[in-house]
């Protein structure tokens, strides 16, 4: 079967691709899709050729016209990089959204919302302003707040912050892609006030919303994890997902339940449709009146994308089946996403839009010849008559048949799925297939009963609790499943980021092998002998790479840790950690971003809290096999604490001593003969010599324990040298700068707390020395990367350093 959409859709994202790599002047590109146009319409031998460039050049043109700045009155033409004090009046784009977070224990509730901005003050004169901002603001905004309400807020207006470390979430990105390019934080719900002209009620899809919330919560004793998971799963609830509460689902490959999603909207597709045919209604009326209500909902449900693009794909193959045309899965999913693209070319760089076409298109190819299969593995003996077979037979034949469909229905979506499941959540999740086959019934017969309850309301109380609690078990029977997969030895490991390159080739693969592409002779030579092309490159790759070992210094809020990624697992080192807040909201996510599983060894270098405050926390989290200090006594509760919980078993805690080698690590510091009056004065000052390459580590060495190194280390020199704020003086006097002699600084300072700020006397000092220094306040993470003919360094900010060895 033909499919014209197919090529449509994929000559305008190609635009959309090239957008990503040029960006000329709009006139340049109008022009261009002008002239094809003309050249199109004279050249009819030559349309089939022109007409892919002509759709590159309008998905490029119609990319261009949504990024680039047009109007003075846009918010990057009027604020610009600097972070401003601002008053903004607009309408509010949608409903305020909760957040939840845990510190220490406690709840913390922030309003989130998107604001249409059309005037802006930064001093008492409000101008013209254009552009849509992401307003954060600590507490719960009253119920008069709501879609469509003028508002006038007032708060710090500025870029959202960069992703502090590779591999952790891009927020800057994430709002760049929906076009929002600006944050407005608060102090309070007092910096908010409704102007005019003020709504006296909320729109009906927030008031469907809310009615929906109550409804979905009648007869349910009260407010629970079940509750809020069903708001999730049947209105797109997301404040639901606080803390840890998604991370089963995602391990398990069951987190695609809750999104406004295909199964969603196909379900309520279908429990109108049978409904309104059970009225002996024709096609035509069926279709007539299910595709409004499925709009409604996917508006009720806040515009969400991924419901957006259902309704799309509903809307083409119900409308089809109302009209009674021919239906092609293939050319569907095409027009649904070249319909999308068109009236969002930024939605092709969302996880969201790729996740759900790419799991579609493979489910599309892969899953009819599996279908094919399971038929002929249950085929019972064509000579055997089926009046003769046994009841049992044909309904155990039945059940297996469907059991197979079903599980082949989940492995195709998980296949389609892999490549972006490790890019966007780092995970590998091998339960996926036996998880979805129990939980993704469980889920739907939850979601089924809420729909049940939603139409009874309050005009059926009695069957509406019936239905809530029914849909409260089977939420908790799906979470239970996610669970109990996500223990299951083997059931899911976390790995690093996929390159672009595998990605393409593992779709293109997939595709060719399933689209019937190499069915002749010649094809599957050539297929052969590519796949052992990209074999070989790959095992090159591998080969070429496995000495590099890579450095990273992450901030962490007054602390830092360092992350020593070698070849093998067994010979990585992870020093320092950070405090348990910092373990929780960042070193954990940066961890599993690299593809951490477990931790081989853990270096405590010294006792204060901002370091080594969250060891006990980590531990539980990934597993630390060995704890590696100094023989040194520090005071500090945290430090004693995490000593005391890896020495219930002692053969995890090992100490380090001056002059012996570990590894690539030399330990310097302390020497047992040298006596300290403060724990500052004693931390453990490490020595790497990595393929010649050397990295000295100071942790927060003060001024003390710098003239007691200098005492007791004859040779200090080091290529690349990392240090800590001590508690009290400077990192780094000019005595040690002169013994080490380094290519690069690097001070691993922190915007908070401001003492650990690195102060203008030591930026002044240290930049007189005419040595690059890399402040983390302002720079994020640093990577250092040491190769057997060199080094180079790279933070966060885009600053580059490199040199050669210069001795092995």
């Amino acid at each position: 079967m033909k499919r014209p959409l197919a090529r449509l859709a994929l000559g305008y994202a190609s635009g959309l691709l090239l957008a990503q790599l040029f960006q000329p002047p709009l006139p340049v590109l109008f022009t261009a899709a002008f002239v094809i146009l003309i050249l199109l319409l004279i050249l009819k031998k030559y349309r089939a050729w022109l007409l892919l460039p002509l759709l590159a050049l309008i998905g490029w043109t119609n990319f261009e016209t949504r990024t680039t700045v047009v109007s003075t009155n846009d918010l990057r033409a009027i604020i610009g990089h600097a972070p401003t004090l601002a008053t903004v009046r607009g309408q509010l784009a949608e409903m305020p959204r909760l957040k939840i977070s845990e510190r220490d224990g406690e709840e913390i509730w922030r309003s989130v919302v998107r604001v249409r901005v059309t005037e802006m003050s930064r001093n008492k004169n409000f101008l013209p302003a254009l552009g849509e901002v992401v307003v954060t603001t600590p507490g719960v905004l009253g119920s008069n707040f709501f879609t469509g309400q003028s508002v006038e807020i007032s708060g710090v207006l500025a870029e959202p912050p960069a992703p502090l470390a590779e591999g952790l979430f891009d927020f800057k990105n994430y709002l760049a892609a929906r076009g929002i390019f600006y944050q407005l934080k608060t102090d309070s719900t007092n910096d908010w006030k409704i102007s005019e002209p003020i709504l006296a009620s909320p729109p009906l899809t927030d008031r469907f919303l809310n009615w929906s919330q109550h409804t979905l919560a009648r007869g349910l004793p009260n407010e629970d994890g079940p509750l809020r998971l069903l708001w999730a799963m049947t209105l797109g609830w997301r404040t639901a997902f606080t803390g840890d509460v998604g991370d089963p689902f995602l391990r398990a490959g069951t987190m695609h339940m809750f999104a406004i999603d295909g199964l969603r909207i196909a379900l309520l597709s279908g429990l109108i449709v049978t409904f309104l045919r059970m009225l002996r209604l024709s096609r035509a009326w069926c279709g007539a009146i299910a595709l409004p209500m499925i709009w409604f909902y996917t508006a009720a449900t806040g515009w969400e994308s991924s419901a957006v693009r259902a309704s799309v794909m509903m809307t083409l193959v119900l409308g089809g089946w109302a009209l009674k045309r021919p239906g092609d899965l293939l050319n569907s999913l095409a027009a649904a996403a070249l319909f999308i693209l068109v009236w969002d070319p930024r939605q092709l760089f969302e996880a969201s839009f790729q996740l759900s076409f790419f799991v579609m298109l493979v489910i599309a190819l892969m899953l009819p010849p599996m279908n094919l299969l399971f038929d002929r593995l249950l085929k019972h003996d064509p000579l055997l008559p089926d009046e003769l077979l046994s009841d049992w037979k044909k309904i155990s034949l039945w059940l297996a048949r469907h059991l197979l469909r079903y599980g082949g229905l989940s492995f195709a979506a998980w296949m389609g799925s892999l490549p972006l499941s490790a890019k966007y959540f780092h995970l590998f999740s091998p339960i996926s297939t036996p998880a979805n086959v129990l939980a993704v019934p469980l889920g739907t017969a939850a979601l089924t009963a809420n729909l049940g309850a939603l139409l009874c309301g309050d005009w059926l109380p009695w069957f509406t609790e019936l239905f809530n609690h029914a849909a409260w078990f089977f939420m908790v029977a799906m979470t239970w499943v996610s669970e109990v997969a996500t223990k299951i030895p083997g059931a899911y490991f976390y790995v690093g980021e996929p390159s672009l390159t595998s990605i393409v080739l593992y779709y293109l693969v997939v595709i060719a092998i399933f689209s019937g592409w190499f069915k002749t002779q010649w094809r599957k030579n050539f297929g052969a002998a590519l796949l052992v092309f990209i074999g070989a490159f790959y095992l090159w790759h591998w080969q070429s790479t496995r000495d590099e070992t890579t450095l990273t210094v992450l901030p962490l809020n007054g602390g830092h840790a360092v992350l020593v990624d070698a070849d093998g697992r067994k010979n990585d080192w992870l020093i320092n950690c950070g405090n348990e807040n910092a373990v929780k909201f960042t070193l954990k996510d940066f961890l599993r971003a690299q593809g951490v599983n477990t931790i081989p060894r853990l270096v405590l270098t010294e006792g204060d809290l901002k370091n080594c405050g969250g060891a006990t926390e980590l531990d539980t989290l990934f597993g630390v096999n060995e704890l590696w200090t100094s023989e040194e006594k520090f005071r500090s509760a945290a430090y004693r604490e995490a000593i005391a919980h890896f020495e219930k078993s002692p053969s995890r805690h090992h100490y380090f001593h001056a002059g012996e080698t570990n590894g690539f690590w030399k330990i310097l510091f302390p020497a047992a003969e040298i006596k300290v009056a403060k724990a500052g004065d004693s931390p453990l000052v490490l020595l790497g010599n990595i393929h010649g390459t050397k990295i000295l580590l100071l942790s927060n060495l003060s001024r003390a324990g710098q003239s007691a190194l200098l005492g007791s280390a004859p040779d200090l020199h080091a290529d690349l040298v990392i240090a800590g704020l001590p508690q009290q003086g400077e990192p780094l006097s000019d005595h040690l700068l002169e013994a080490i002699q380094p290519r690069v600084i690097v001070i691993t300072d922190s915007e908070q707390p401001a003492t650990r700020r690195a102060s203008r006397a030591l930026i002044e000092r240290l930049q007189a020395t005419k040595i690059p220094v890399v402040y983390t306040r302002t720079a994020g993470a640093v990577t250092i990367l040491a190769r057997p003919n060199g080094w180079s360094l790279r933070t966060m900010d885009g600053q580059e350093f490199s040199s050669p060895t210069a001795d092995k």
